[in-house]
Order: C-alpha cells, then structure tokens, then sequence
C-alpha cells in the first residue's frame, strides 16, 4: 500500500523533486505569480522553468503545503504531487 505525506519543508521538496528528476516550474501568464509545479523531464509547453528560490519565494508566499508520495502501490519511485493551502493541512 502507498501513502503520502505533506510537509512545507523547503530541503525535504527539493530532495523529493530532484530524486526524480524534476525542476521547479510555473505556468506561464503575463504578470507575476503563476501556478506552481514540478516539472519532469523534457518541460512543458505551458510551464516556465524557475530557480528554486523564486519557486520557494512563490510557495511560502501563497502559503501552500507540498502534498506527495514516495512510492507507488507496486514499490516504484512516484512523482505524485500536489500543493495544497496550508490552513487545510497544517
């Protein structure tokens, strides 16, 4: 069985993110902000590639937790992820 966790620990994300592969990521608008993601290999065409202290400035700023899971049901490396208001899930 796989379980997730939640954390809002800035070296426990980006550990998490690069262990598979990922880069911080938002989608493109025209003003500031944009939606937060993990990117995984070749990036995507509606998505920004950030550095990790814009990605972080971003996500404390919104106040968000990093919803995720380690490992899927069959023992794999998952790349589940979610971000998630940290009022709901403190």
């Amino acid at each position: 069985m796989s379980s997730s966790a939640t954390t809002t620990d800035h070296k426990t994300i980006r550990q998490w993110a690069e262990a598979r592969r990922g880069h911080p990521a938002k989608v493109k608008t025209d003003g500031e902000g944009g939606i937060l993601r993990i990117d995984f290999g070749k990036p995507e065409e509606n998505l920004e590639r950030i550095d990790w202290n814009e990605f972080f400035e971003i996500f404390d700023d919104r106040n968000l937790a990093f919803l995720y899971q380690d490992q899927t049901a069959d023992g794999e490396k998952s790349r589940f992820n979610k971000f998630l208001t940290r009022e709901r899930h403190s």
